[in-house]
């Protein structure tokens, strides 16, 4: 499997096997913590080989700068199919995020595993926004 896009973004579709990204990111400021990102989206697009065709396992974490897990893990199932005149195929994964809560500025990262080998990294970071001048 080779990952040929994921990305942290404001929204993502899947249509027809087109992966549609509105604004990708990663960057998310703030003037204070804890940040709770009201909507964002994870989106991935997975070339499989021949080879590789059949069930596999998907777990993404998203984990702060310590590795620790700053939601549980989400976890599903993909079954990749292909026809039998291509060598590979490509497969969109979109997973939707509601109220991700941030708790200190720093890097943060979202960890792709296939079948629980590691396939991918994405970090982001949220950074503070400098105080307004005249305010204290």
């Amino acid at each position: 499997m080779k990952t040929e896009a994921f990305l942290l973004c404001d929204a993502a579709t899947n249509q027809q096997g087109k992966l549609n990204v509105l604004g990708a990111f990663d960057n998310i400021f703030a003037r204070k913590t804890p940040v709770v990102h009201s909507a964002c989206a994870i989106a991935c697009r997975a070339r499989f080989d021949r080879t590789e065709e059949g069930e596999h396992n998907i777990r993404l974490n998203v984990v702060d700068t310590d590795g620790k897990d700053i939601m549980p893990p989400m976890k599903g199932n993909i079954r990749v199919r292909i026809g039998p005149d291509v060598e590979s195929t490509a497969v969109n994964l979109i997973l939707n995020l509601q109220r991700m809560r941030l708790e200190r500025f720093g890097e943060y990262q979202i960890d792709l595993y296939v079948d629980e080998a590691h396939a991918a990294t994405l970090p982001f970071y949220v950074r503070q926004l400098p105080e307004r001048q005249g305010q204290g």
